[in-house]
């Protein structure tokens, strides 16, 4: 069987990447090449002082800020399909890796990250 359009992950086979298994499932697979490897001064996971400042932009801030794209960091992680729901799950890992104690994104939550996410788009594009 050939799987060169599939990801392989803890036993999960995925069609394409916009969907994972876990918020930790993602930053291995999208997160880890920028956020473990110190590439362009990317915070790392675990570095609670540069964690820190971005932790307290809030979770829909900086959830919705990073999915569009900012400073340095391309929109969804550099991953075209990453869906919004498997970028906060990544992002709340990262965070409660990292200093923070966050929760999971429930239904509402996303709902405030979505509407960031537009606002942020809109101011982009002026």
């Amino acid at each position: 069987m050939h799987f060169s359009n599939y990801v392989v992950t803890t036993g999960l086979v995925l069609m394409g990447t916009s969907a994972f298994a876990s918020g930790e499932d993602t930053y291995k697979a999208v997160c880890a090449n920028c956020h473990s490897n110190a590439l362009i001064k990317s915070p790392q996971m675990g570095d609670i002082a540069k964690w820190a400042p971005l932790i307290a932009e809030g979770q829909v801030v900086l959830t919705a800020h990073g999915y569009v794209g900012v400073r340095a960091m391309p929109a969804k992680g550099g991953k075209p399909d990453l869906t919004v729901q498997a970028f906060s799950d990544a992002v709340n890992y990262m965070v409660n890796k990292s200093g923070g104690n966050w929760k999971k994104p429930d239904e509402n939550m996303m709902k405030k990250i979505e509407s960031e996410i537009a606002k942020r788009k809109k101011a982009i594009s002026k």
